[in-house]
């Protein structure tokens, strides 16, 4: 009599893993992308105040990009303390299959 064995009963697998958790990405890596994205908005600040004093004859266009090159360090304050944004991806959560749940047999209250 041939014993029961897991390779009877081949399993389709995955190509990845099951999401078990709705864990947030670990401080570390908030704060390395909140760095470089005050690096970056302040990167196109002090291209906006260079190119400022490049266009000194364009008036309108002098006054956008030092307005600009003013606002972009608050802007990139508060981009900087924001927590990081909500993702809606389709994540492969565990979905039981009927044929592997277990009997639900009736339950016997008793009211007293």
């Amino acid at each position: 009599m041939p014993v029961a064995e897991s390779a009877q009963f081949p399993r389709p697998r995955r190509a990845e893993p099951v999401l078990i958790t709705e864990a947030q990405p670990s401080q570390a890596e908030q704060h390395a992308h909140r760095m470089k994205r005050y690096a970056l908005t302040m990167g196109i600040r002090l291209v906006c105040l260079v190119l400022a004093a490049v266009f000194y004859k364009i008036v309108w266009l002098m006054l956008i990009l030092a307005i600009l090159g003013t606002v972009l360090p608050w802007i990139a304050v508060v981009m900087a303390n924001d927590g990081p944004p909500k993702k809606r991806v389709h994540v492969n959560r565990y979905d039981a299959r009927p044929d592997r749940v277990l009997e639900s047999r009736p339950v016997h209250v008793i009211d007293g």
